[in-house]
């Protein structure tokens, strides 16, 4: 019985979920917007949102235990020099997940995870100048 554990297995030992969390918040902070299965998501999203608030906190204490979880230091220092300041005046709630539809594969149910403040930047046409 799996009284008073929270969490989901998603299929996978302990070392492997823990794992792939770690490299799923790893990949989510840094390019701020990830495509997964929505079990997934909702695992990922319960992490990404505490490292946004260690963040906030912003002493050294805070640092150190972002760099136990994340392990990537250009990473740690986006999180607490620029995105920090995006998020400091909001309480919580700093990411979403958008249901895609299923995967054709496996029918598995997609969604994206992304940061509340993701922007997506389209790269802009030189219009032709005519002389």
């Amino acid at each position: 019985m799996r009284h008073r554990n929270a969490g989901k297995r998603l299929g996978r030992t302990t070392s492997h979920r823990q794992a792939m969390v770690r490299n799923m918040v790893t990949s989510l902070l840094e390019h701020e917007r990830i495509v997964t299965t929505t079990p997934k998501a909702k695992e990922v999203r319960k992490v990404a949102d505490q490292m946004i608030t260690l963040a906030k906190r912003g002493d050294l204490h805070a640092r150190r235990q972002a760099l136990s979880f994340i392990q990537d230091k250009k990473v740690v220092a986006k999180l607490f020099d620029v995105l920090k300041d995006e998020y400091m005046d909001r309480n919580g709630g700093y990411t979403r997940i958008i249901r895609t539809g299923n995967r054709l594969g496996d029918a598995a149910e997609m969604a994206i995870l992304e940061l509340v403040n993701y922007s997506e930047v389209k790269p802009v046409k030189a219009e032709k100048v005519d002389n």
